[in-house]
């Protein structure tokens, strides 16, 4: 079933695939606006200073301990993180359907992009 795939189908699943993954990121991201904005919004501003994330959101489990208790912070900060694994995960799909399609040189290539994306979202660390 799947070596009769042809470049048309992989096309299409691809842009489904990124598709959903807009569509679901940006709901989340509308969601977690919505209740933080529930309950944040009469809090005066303070633009004056800039503060940062808390620490609370700085790492992929806290972001999902904070979506999954529906903070504001954390289910924005979640949308954000689907926004970003979709072309990451639209890379690792095209390398299962190369080699699904026995297309050795773009499963290569394909393999040492989804390698750089990923040493770069979680192998990268520079000296501060």
């Amino acid at each position: 079933m799947f070596r009769d795939w042809k470049d048309e189908d992989v096309d299409g699943l691809l842009g489904g695939l990124l598709r959903v993954g807009v569509v679901l990121a940006a709901i989340v991201v509308l969601a977690g606006g919505v209740v933080y904005l529930l309950r944040h919004a009469n809090e005066p501003a303070q633009y004056g200073v800039f503060h940062g994330e808390p620490d609370d959101y700085r790492s992929p489990s806290a972001i999902l301990r904070g979506a999954l208790s529906l903070r504001g912070r954390g289910l924005i900060q979640l949308g954000l993180l689907l926004l970003i694994a979709t072309p990451v995960a639209r890379v690792a799909f095209s390398v299962a359907a190369f080699a699904i399609q026995r297309d050795r040189m773009y499963v290569a290539i394909t393999a040492v992009v989804l390698f750089l994306l990923l040493f770069s979202l979680f192998g990268a660390r520079l000296p501060v």
